[in-house]
């Protein structure tokens, strides 16, 4: 409030649980003029409560349990008026000369309609709510409608229960209020019941009958406001006061302005097919949004019935086709072999030492996945890059590794820390068996070959290494299948999927290290100190 020294006006959308509450607290602000309390339900205790502090304050509260007001040309409270084509239909964007004031806000919306077919036009109208105790009554509001020079004539549409219409005759009667008023009280078919009928509001029940929507009609018209036969005849009564008071001069209307231009409701036009938006994210591998999960188009059901396995999900998720079922197990044995290198490797190591220091699942597994690089597991793009770049060029297996050598760089895909010629990586071989046995031709796996017969003459630990196997076979796959173009099988390479591989397989692990250690229950890891080496500068004191 103290941001907003000008406000007078607050709209409370609280819930029933803490419009009482908080109504309370912004009585507290003196620069608080109107209120209008949205929910329903409030405890009619409650309601009188606010009515006592209303009046010590001078501040008048519409509702509880209203839809609000509109004052046409300025504002709106809450849904009054409805959608953007209602409020221009009934021409709530500039002021007539008729003013209402109604129970129900459903019906102050019939009123719009009602007033701007049949008049210039509404001025302002209020619904002051459905509950039995309303903070503002009918009168508060035509007093302010009669002491308005813009206001020509008043609506009252009053309903059963309650006897707040009464105070209007006696208004009239007195000649506090002399504009014209046209009023009806809905709720007359409750005289054709035998016993006493409670309708959708709250105070919309005659406990006595004075109460009855009958009895008030009568009355009403008998103080000498305008009152139709029926509600269908209301509309046309509200006509009918308007022309007399426009030939009398009393009102005269404006001439009418064409309403300002207002862009259809998007929600409205996007349901009519007018406008599309352009789409924030594009997705070509799955679709949840019908009766069933789409993977690449192929129903999840199909996923199951035809028995594609992990390998042919991945194939759809990753590559959008169907591959041949030798490519899918290739894929699955890829993950089956990655998934885990013992507790010694850095990914493994950091996933232990977070998941001892209490941390969760996932930001152990993370602290593992971010030691993935080109010198832990990140190989195989480089590999599937550096070979292939020499392969495509020309280069023998020999020129390929001098040009390294010379360039100062490490061919990535050989060499291992442990395995050697005479302790071979059993992971290799069996990929390389398999590539060489189903897939239709494997000429990159075999110019590894080659390579790794020049650098083992150096050192027998330049092996071609599982990340290097991996990624040369699956360039073959990708340019031998028959499944892929050139361009695609580049693309592939460059978008980091060879990695992808490692990553999804080597996740397996991480997470069975952590499921293992919190099973141990292994305490926080210290490192021991006679495991490092201490190198310090020697300075002088």
């Amino acid at each position: 409030m103290a941001a907003f020294p000008d406000v007078d006006v607050l709209i409370s959308f609280a819930s029933l649980r803490s419009a009482y509450d908080s109504t309370l607290e912004c009585l507290e602000f003196k620069q608080i003029r109107t209120i209008a309390i949205i929910a329903e339900g409030i405890p009619e205790n409650y309601t009188r409560k606010l009515i006592k502090e209303a009046d010590k304050k001078n501040v008048t509260i519409i509702g509880p349990a209203t839809v609000g007001g509109v004052k046409p040309g300025c504002f709106k409270i809450g849904n009054t008026g409805g959608m953007m084509d209602n409020i221009l239909h009934s021409k709530l964007y500039r002021p007539g000369n008729v003013a209402y004031v109604s129970r129900s806000g459903g019906m102050s919306n019939e009123l719009n309609n009602m007033i701007s077919q049949t008049t210039n036009g509404v001025y302002e109208g209020v619904a002051i709510g459905g509950d039995r105790y309303p903070c503002s009554t009918f009168m508060d509001h035509l007093l302010r409608y009669q002491a308005s020079p813009e206001v020509g004539m008043l609506v009252l549409l009053g309903e059963v229960g309650g006897t707040e219409e009464y105070q209007v005759c006696e208004a009239i009667k007195s000649g506090v209020l002399t504009k014209p008023i046209v009023a009806w009280c809905i709720g007359a078919c409750a005289d054709m019941f035998a016993t006493d009928v409670q309708f959708g509001h709250a105070g919309a029940s005659a406990g006595a009958s004075e109460e009855t929507a009958s009895a008030k009609n009568k009355a009403l018209a008998e103080a000498g406001a305008e009152v139709p036969t029926s509600f269908d005849e209301l509309g046309d009564k509200i006509g009918e006061v308007y022309r007399k008071l426009v030939i009398a001069g009393t009102i005269v209307p404006k001439a009418e302005l064409p309403p300002p231009p207002v862009p259809m409701d998007y929600n409205w036009a996007r349901e009519l097919g007018l406008i599309r938006k352009p789409a924030s994210f594009m997705t070509s591998i799955c679709d949840e949004r019908g009766q069933e999960l789409l993977y690449a188009g192929i129903p999840i059901t199909e996923v199951f019935k035809q028995d594609l396995g992990i390998g042919g999900v991945l194939s759809l998720l990753w590559f959008q086709r169907r591959l041949p079922p030798y490519a899918c197990k290739f894929l699955e044995m890829c993950l089956m072999i990655t998934a885990d290198h013992g507790p010694a490797v850095s990914g493994a190591h950091n996933t232990i030492v977070c998941a001892r220091a209490g941390k969760d699942l996932v930001s152990s597994l993370v602290s593992g996945l971010l030691t993935i690089g080109d010198r832990f597991g990140g190989a195989l793009d480089g590999a599937a890059a550096q070979f292939t770049e020499a392969f495509d060029s020309g280069l023998i297996a020999n020129d390929f590794v001098n040009k390294a050598k010379k360039e100062g760089v490490l061919i990535m895909g050989i060499g291992h820390r442990v395995k050697s010629l005479n302790n071979p990586d059993m992971r290799v071989v069996v990929i390389s068996e398999y590539a060489k046995e189903h897939f239709p031709c494997t000429p990159l796996l075999d110019y590894a070959r080659e390579v790794e017969q020049i650098t083992t003459k150096k050192k027998p630990n330049l092996i071609l290494n599982v990340d290097g196997c991996i990624a040369l076979c699956f360039v073959d796959l990708l340019r031998h299948s028959g499944f892929f173009t050139k361009d695609e099988a580049e693309n592939i390479i460059k978008t980091g999927s060879l990695n992808g591989l490692f990553v999804l397989g080597r996740s397996i692990g991480f997470i069975g290290h952590f499921l293992d250690q919190k099973r141990l229950k292994q305490g926080l890891y210290r490192h021991p100190w006679d495991d490092i080496s201490y190198v310090l500068p020697e300075i002088n004191q």
